[in-house]
This record gives structure tokens, C-alpha cells and sequence, in this order.
């Protein structure tokens, strides 16, 4: 996107893919333009990134196979696209979101967690740090109308240190919070990946040993679960910083090095490794240095790793820790030790990990980790321990929908009322809203229908009851009710079909 203030929607046509809960790639104009991301909220964005720019202009894609659709005109219909890069959520994706969400919150319940928020727009500088990161290149930031730098959050785990920091001693620790909030990131949009996202987000804070992150592995896993998947699907992958760190140690890398080798080494299952190499190259380490730390994150086996670390290892020993852990909480078969994971973000200070599909189809999962120095970074006098996880909305579904295990929640119902008759409609009405007053789901039919119609749209709602407010039982007090699930018809009284709760007087026409 360019800079400058810009609100609304550009008015290029674009193809978005029709695949349930899904934002795919689309078919944009060659140049970026100005373009407004969000309802009701405008905001800009600084210009993008090479690639990005690559992207936009119209590389193929499965809708638009790279053809660049013209602007319509501007008294023609209006762009009925979101912005590429992001997604509607049309009742039917509605639904598959909200069981998402319902089981990320049901898991951090499970675990005793409190859910918080925080702005989607935050303040600029929680998000810019001095580690190369590939998150600072892919904000959306800008200058507001007041002067001051801000920027849509391209991750949960900095609001939650700016709550904590605002909190101070007044949080009593350790605290567990979970948060599932909206994120976004300018970059090149792939299979699982898009420029907003959700993320459920659970942290501990103020335990300092690795049993916080043994706690975090076991939701993750609840959570894999509870949605179908097995071991035999998804493993994560588990390392500790202080791995590379001991290794770069014995290479003679200078510490202020550190945080941009693992930004590099965090590239290794995304770049070829002679591109990995060039960039380590780059940053002045040597070929022989390059060559052993590469070969020491090969190693597969904690017994191997300890050969190299000696015996006295801290990384070592918190690995070791961490997998007795598991085998206590019974996770132990979803771990994989893999010292290559470092993770790109610059806070991470001990543990880190990353859940994988098994077949290496898809980009990680989830992934997280330690980072006790954050709140250091934002001007806390004191480290604070603190670990937890981020994990998306969009490569989830895709691995669901690739085993054959996402839902597909439907409409439903309890209860379709029907008024046969126009002058019955105040009655039908005050009959809906006993029943949602009794806390049944209703729907009431709002324009006169033929009774087939009705029998219809009750099966595709899903309802177990068809109530028909018709004129010779109403001067009884009664409705017939079909049981749709029994086939069977009664005629009940009003009470009876409330539980006694009387319909609302029908206002009076002289009134």
C-alpha cells in the first residue's frame, strides 16, 4: 500500500476463492493502490515490500490464473471484493469461524486462562525492534491525523506486555491470559497465508521454569484433539535459543550477532540453504562457522547434542526437563527435537517450537516459546518470565480440510412459527417471543407462505418443532405444532407451548 490517508475500498475488481473460510489469492490491478481495510475504519499503510509488490501486481493465481481485471466504471456496481488479502465472512464462514473460536476458548478454559483484548491499532513502537525481523517490513503503519506513529498489530504478544507493564505490581502473578484477535501483515500471500489473519494467543506469566511451557504444549495438543488430529498427523518441533546460542559460543560469533543469525537460521525450511549461507555470509560469519552451526543444527537426539554441549548445558538440561514433563502429561509422542527451530522474533530467549503437519505440506501451525526479556525491552527495570504461543486461524483449516475433518455447521433452529393468516400476525408475534423469552431459537415467517414452503424451510433450518398460529384453533387459544422429528401434529394450548409464559399483547389498531 502507499502512504497517505486513504479510507474505503478502490474500486478494482477482484476474484476471491470460494472455499469455505478462505481468502485466497486474487486477481488485483499491477499497481498497489490506496484501499481502506476494515469497516467503518480508515487507515493507511507504508509502501510495500518488493515481493509484495510482486505479488500485487498479478501473479497466477487458481481464480484469475494472473489476469488483471479493470476498474469499474464509477457509475457501474461498486467493488463487492474485499481488499485482496483479507476475507468476508458470509454466514456459512461465519459459522466455521465461530466453532474455530469456540474451540480455542473451550481449551484455554479447560486450562484455567482468562481472555483479554487489546487494540487492533496499537502505538508503532511496540512492534519495531533491532533484529532485521521480517515483521517490522511488513507492518501496516502510518502517521495519524495527531502526529503519532501507529500501526495495525501484526501480532498479540506485544499488547500483552504493554497490559502487563500497565498493570505492574497490581497483576498477581503468575497470571495465565488467552486472547483470539485479529492480525495483519503486508507480505506475499500463500496457501495459508494472507495479509489479516486471527490468532488465539496463550501466555503465562511469572514462571520461570519450563513447566509454563509444558502447560502450553498440552492445550495445543487438547486442541489438536479435540478437532480429530493424532500424533501421526502433526508433530512439534521443540529447540531452546540458548542451543544456537552455545554453538554460535563455541564458534567464536560475537553475541551481538546473535539475534540476526537466528533471524537467518530461521529461514532454513523456507530458502534453499546456500541462500542461507550467503545471508550468514553477509553478516561476516565464516565459512567454517557457517559449516559447523549448520551441521549442529542437524542433530535429532538430545544425547548428541549434549556430546557437543557438554554435560553441563543449560539448554540441555531444560530440554530434558521439558520432555519428562510431557511424558507425564502424556504428549511426549507429539514432540520432536529439532535445534533448527529458532523462531524469527527477536524476544524469544529460551524454549521455542513450532506444530507441523507431518507430510511438510503446509507452513507451520502454530509456534512460540520463552521470552523473559520482552518487558526489558519496553522499559521494564526487570526481566519477567514469561512464555505462551500464537496460533492462526488459516493453516488450521486448511490441514482440517485436507483430512477430511472440518465442519460444516448449519443454520439451525428450534422452533419455525407460522401466522396462516395476515390478521394473525400480532398473535404468531407474541407467540415468538414467549418462546425466545423461554430461551428456544425461533424463527417467525414474515411474509405469508404456502404451507409446503413452510415444511421446507423448517427441514433446512433444522427445527424440531413447526407451530401454525391458524384462525379456528386461535379462537381456542391453541396452535397445532408438528413435531418434525417424531412426524407427529397436536394441538396445544398457548401455556402448554411456552411453559406457561404468555405471548405479548397485540397493540391495539385505534391506539
Amino acid at each position: 500500500m502507499l502512504r497517505g490517508e486513504v479510507c474505503g475500498r478502490g474500486p478494482s475488481a477482484r476474484t476471491r476463492s470460494r472455499l469455505p473460510f478462505s481468502g485466497g489469492p486474487a486477481s488485483v490491478p499491477k499497481a498497489p493502490r490506496q484501499g481502506g481495510f476494515g469497516r467503518g475504519t480508515c487507515w493507511s499503510a507504508t509502501a510495500p515490500s518488493a515481493a509484495a509488490v510482486a505479488d500485487e501486481a498479478g501473479a497466477p493465481t487458481k481464480s484469475g490464473e494472473g489476469k488483471v481485471t479493470q476498474p469499474a466504471e464509477r457509475k457501474g456496481l461498486i467493488d463487492t471484493q474485499p481488499p485482496r488479502g483479507t476475507r468476508d465472512f458470509p454466514p456459512e464462514d461465519m459459522r466455521l469461524r465461530n466453532w474455530l473460536f469456540g474451540e480455542f476458548a473451550a481449551v484455554s478454559a479447560a486450562f484455567g486462562f482468562e481472555q483479554f483484548d487489546a487494540p487492533v491499532l496499537e502505538s508503532e513502537e511496540l512492534f519495531v525492534r533491532k533484529a532485521g525481523e521480517e515483521i517490522t517490513e511488513q507492518l501496516y503503519n502510518f502517521e495519524d491525523k495527531g502526529g503519532r506513529r501507529v500501526a495495525l498489530r501484526p501480532e498479540l504478544t506485544p499488547s500483552l506486555a504493554r497490559l502487563v507493564l500497565q498493570r505492574g505490581k497490581q497483576l498477581p502473578l503468575p497470571a495465565k491470559w488467552f486472547a483470539i484477535g485479529q492480525c495483519w501483515r503486508y507480505e506475499r500471500m500463500t496457501r495459508g497465508r494472507r495479509r489479516e489473519h486471527y490468532q488465539w494467543n496463550m501466555d503465562i506469566v511469572g514462571v520461570p521454569g519450563v513447566e509454563a511451557e509444558a502447560e502450553l504444549l498440552a492445550a495445543i495438543v487438547m486442541f489438536f484433539e479435540r478437532v480429530g488430529l493424532t500424533a501421526a498427523d502433526v508433530g512439534i518441533k521443540v529447540s531452546n535459543r540458548k542451543v544456537l546460542q552455545s554453538v554460535l559460543t563455541q564458534y567464536g560469533v560475537p553475541p551481538e550477532s546473535f539475534a540476526k543469525v537466528c533471524v537467518i537460521v530461521d529461514k532454513l525450511d523456507k530458502l534453499p540453504r546456500d541462500k542461507v549461507e550467503e545471508e550468514l555470509r553477509a553478516l561476516g560469519v565464516a565459512a567454517s562457522t557457517i559449516d559447523g552451526v549448520l551441521g549442529a543444527l542437524q542433530l535429532r537426539d538430545l544425547d548428541a547434542l549434549g556430546g557437543l554441549l557438554g554435560p553441563d548445558s543449560e539448554a540441555v538440561a531444560e530440554l530434558r526437563k521439558l520432555w519428562e514433563l510431557a511424558a507425564g502429561y502424556g504428549f511426549q509422542d507429539w514432540l520432536v527435537f529439532d535445534p533448527s527451530v529458532v523462531r524469527g522474533l527477536a524476544y524469544y530467549t529460551g524454549t521455542v517450537f513450532e506444530a507441523r503437519d507431518r507430510a511438510g505440506a503446509l507452513r507451520a501451525i502454530c509456534g512460540g516459546g520463552r521470552y523473559d526479556k520482552l518487558l526489558a525491552t519496553f522499559g521494564a527495570p526487570d526481566n519477567t518470565p514469561m512464555a505462551g504461543f500464537g496460533f492462526g486461524d488459516a493453516v488450521i483449516v486448511e490441514l482440517l480440510k485436507e483430512r477430511g475433518l472440518l465442519p460444516a455447521p448449519g443454520h439451525r433452529v428450534d422452533d419455525v412459527v407460522v401466522p396462516l393468516d395476515g390478521g394473525l400476525r400480532p398473535a404468531a408475534a407474541g407467540i415468538a417471543t414467549a418462546l425466545r423469552r423461554g430461551g428456544r431459537s425461533v424463527d417467525l415467517v414474515l411474509e405469508a407462505k404456502k404451507m409446503k414452503w413452510a415444511f421446507k424451510h423448517a427441514e433446512k433450518l433444522g427445527a424440531s418443532r413447526l407451530v401454525l398460529v391458524g384462525a379456528s384453533e386461535w379462537e381456542r387459544g391453541a396452535v397445532v405444532v408438528k413435531d418434525l422429528a417424531a412426524f407427529e401434529q397436536k394441538e396445544m394450548t398457548v401455556a402448554e407451548l411456552t411453559g406457561g409464559a404468555a405471548p405479548a399483547p397485540a397493540a391495539s389498531a385505534s391506539a
